[in-house]
């Protein structure tokens, strides 16, 4: 490939994935290797018919001393023939890894980021521009495939993805190393060794030195395979991306505290796309997408699946939490779903109370008892007000509750009248018992009624309560 032939190519890919437009400003991380400085000089070459404004950005890491220093050095002057600014630093990276605990590889990518996106932000630059070509893409999809990936890990590294507001770009992604070491050689550009590359420390570089290789014996373009197999990936993968974010749209409902969902609405689904709309709900819900562990997500899928009436908790990580409360499935942060306790009087007198921890109001009704009629249903309850003990209490479960129920010789467990209702345990902290003030549950809106101050024919005032909520 001639340098016409690649400068054509790099354009066009630009074009198709729209990696910039005219009148940006692009940081170009450049660390002297022939990719980098490929790309500086690739973009340099086409800024005035692109309409670009280029940033050099170096970082010295710390880790090679005299030649870490040189490579800065290197870049420095090429930028500088260029007549390109650029910015560079060095982080002691060993002192920080000393300090932190964190992986050298995973240190050095925060530093670096941190410094690009520093150096984006202090010109205007809305993109940064780095050098990873389409043997960097290679190594990344079979590192994956080694380490056990889906769809989403073999699409490999994006040509264009946001960080904190700004676009990553890889103008790159598609030549392959060859091609941009002959195109340094054709140019006489001055490029750096980076003899880190050839140690085995790394998992990469062991991919690159020692398993590629091996399977080029079985596979002469194993480097085409491995990013045509990406390319595939991510476009089945963004379909269904676009698939799954419908999905969210039509059966999601976001809470304040999370999201619910229907278990019929999602074993409905393809298990494929149920597995989507898990891991996009726990994306939603704050988890990194690179970090959502698939047990995870196939636990909450197995819960939903589980032919059984029961109710699941999965600790999520990251201070999600998710549970499957008999048909609904829902997902919250924190240690638990409810608030406290609470507990509230009400007289006679009183026409109303607003329980704002079950979000439940009960409306209280006072009158003769010859315009009294039964209940209207669960939501409803009447007493004979003159057989009540006021004030009666409004109060959510407390551990051992049971109550005398209309027909049942001696008392039931309320935990037990929950299940036997299918309440959601996390529904039953916050619904309201109604006790008198002798400490006997007259009421629990919407599961039963207690035996207690029944209307007879010789009642004289009756007590109408209603429970307003869109759950009953």
């Amino acid at each position: 490939m001639d340098e016409q032939e690649l400068i054509h190519k790099v354009k066009a890919q630009a074009a198709a994935r729209k990696l910039w437009e005219r009148g940006d400003a692009i940081i170009v991380a450049v660390s002297g290797g022939p990719d980098s400085i490929a790309l500086l000089d690739l973009l340099h070459r086409m800024r005035e018919d692109e309409g670009l404004r280029l940033v050099a950005a170096h970082v010295d890491h710390g880790f090679r001393g005299e030649e870490s220093a040189s490579e800065a050095e290197t870049v420095r002057r090429f930028a500088e023939k260029l007549g390109v600014p650029c910015e560079s630093v060095f982080i002691d990276l060993p002192s920080y890894i000393e300090e932190t605990g964190m992986n050298p590889q995973a240190a050095a990518r925060e530093k670096r980021y941190e410094f690009l996106l520093q150096t984006a932000r202090k010109h205007g630059a809305r993109r940064i521009a780095l050098g990873h070509h389409a043997d960097d893409q290679a190594e990344t999809v079979l590192m994956r495939i080694l380490r056990g990936t889906g769809t989403s890990g073999l699409a490999g590294m994006a040509f264009a993805r946001s960080e904190k507001n700004v676009q990553l770009i890889r103008p790159l992604l598609r030549i392959n190393k060859t091609a941009l070491e002959q195109y340094c050689r054709a140019r006489g550009l001055t490029v750096t060794d980076d003899s880190s590359n050839r140690k085995r420390d790394y998992t990469r570089n062991r991919v690159r030195l020692d398993l590629m290789p091996v399977l080029r014996n079985y596979n002469p373009q194993l480097t085409d395979s491995l990013v045509r197999l990406s390319d595939i990936a991510a476009e089945e993968d963004d379909w269904m991306e676009s698939e799954a974010r419908e999905a969210f749209r039509r059966l999601a409902v976001v809470e304040a505290d999370g999201c619910r969902l229907e278990r019929g609405a999602l074993l409905g689904l393809h298990v494929a796309l149920q597995r989507r709309l898990i891991k996009l709900i726990l994306i939603h819900m704050g988890m990194e997408k690179e970090t959502t562990p698939f047990d995870t997500v196939e636990s909450m899928r197995e819960a939903a699946r589980e032919d059984a009436a029961s109710t699941w908790r999965i600790d999520a990580g990251g201070g999600i939490r998710f549970a499957r409360e008999y048909d609904n499935l829902r997902f919250w942060r924190g240690e638990a779903l409810v608030p406290g306790s609470y507990r509230y009087e009400l007289e006679a007198a009183e026409n109303r109370l607003y329980i704002a921890e079950a979000g439940i109001a009960l409306s209280l009704t006072l009158g003769p008892a010859a315009v009294a009629t039964k209940p209207a249903g669960r939501h409803e309850a009447v007493f004979d007000a003159e057989r009540l003990a006021f004030p009666l209490v409004a109060r959510n479960r407390l551990p051992g509750d049971r109550m005398r129920v209309i027909g049942l010789n001696g008392t039931k467990k309320v935990q037990d009248m929950f299940v036997d209702e299918r309440i959601p345990p996390s529904r039953r902290e916050l619904m309201p018992l109604l006790a008198d003030a002798s400490g006997d549950i007259i009421w629990i809106p919407g599961v039963r009624r207690g035996e207690a101050a029944q209307v007879t024919e010789v009642t004289r005032q009756v007590l109408r309560i209603r429970a307003l909520t869109d759950d009953y």
